[in-house]
């Protein structure tokens, strides 16, 4: 039967978090029983999805958000303790990989948002190498790139237009990664893709000519978690499952 231990070190080898410095740890969160027959993985592991996945029989959780980031206060208290208390409780366990589920080359968020749009990677440049970037299947204006990015990802994005001209390179990199932009850039790309956006984005984009597309932070880091997922209950035998909870942001 697998259990806990057999599921940690499935994912500590497939996604080596040790290679990486991040903002939190990676691996598991939260332990709680021995034997692991039910995955449920999701994005954000917050009260939401604990609820949802204890009602699912998880007996461990997998997600890209988890519980403990730098410069958090440390205290058990609101928000938290309610988090904790229903885990502990119902004796679930929590993993939770930030960037090395964004950053692995087959199954990672990055990749899997790639395949989604219908674009390969043949560059890698930014920190920790987390900006994917390619050539786009036809050159296309960037009106009809974001209808795209749109229809794939079930939500509104905003573009902002660089000098109008036609796209033939794209760089992209889930989640909150608009301080990548520089770095999409550099590498040539035509225009820049990720969930979110920040005041200085609207300047770069106006002054190097580079499109930027925020598609949602949510929406553009639900594919790594699910390859992942499904990946390691086939190896290891378990009942897989993966919610979805809305989020606009």
């Amino acid at each position: 039967m697998p259990d806990r231990i057999a599921l940690e070190q499935c994912l500590n080898r497939l996604l080596e978090p040790g290679r990486f410095k991040d903002y939190g740890p990676n691996g598991l969160q939260v332990e709680g029983r021995r034997e692991v027959q039910r995955l449920v993985c999701g994005v954000t592991a917050s009260l939401d999805f604990i609820e949802a996945a204890i009602a699912a029989g998880a007996d461990a959780l997998l997600v890209h958000h988890g519980l403990f980031w730098r410069g958090q206060d440390g205290r058990v208290t609101g928000w938290m303790k309610q988090r904790l208390a229903r885990l502990l409780a119902a004796d679930v366990n929590l993993f939770a990989y930030h960037l090395p589920l964004d950053a692995h080359p087959q199954l990672g968020n990055n990749v899997q948002l790639g395949q989604q749009l219908g674009w390969t990677a043949d560059q890698r440049c930014g920190d920790q190498d987390l900006v994917f970037s390619g050539a786009l299947p036809e050159a296309s204006s960037l009106q009809t790139l974001t209808a795209h990015v749109q229809a794939t990802l079930g939500r509104p994005a905003l573009a902002l237009p660089g000098d109008g001209r036609l796209l033939r390179r794209v760089a992209w990199c889930s989640g909150g990664a608009q301080g990548y932009f520089e770095a999409a850039i550099a590498g040539g790309a035509d225009a820049f893709i990720t969930g979110e956006v920040s005041e200085p984005q609207m300047h770069l984009a106006r002054e190097t000519g580079v499109a930027f597309i925020a598609a949602g932070h949510h929406a553009t880091e639900r594919f790594g978690v699910q390859a992942v997922g499904t990946h390691v209950a086939a190896e290891l035998g378990l009942d897989y499952q993966f919610i979805d909870l809305p989020n606009p942001a």
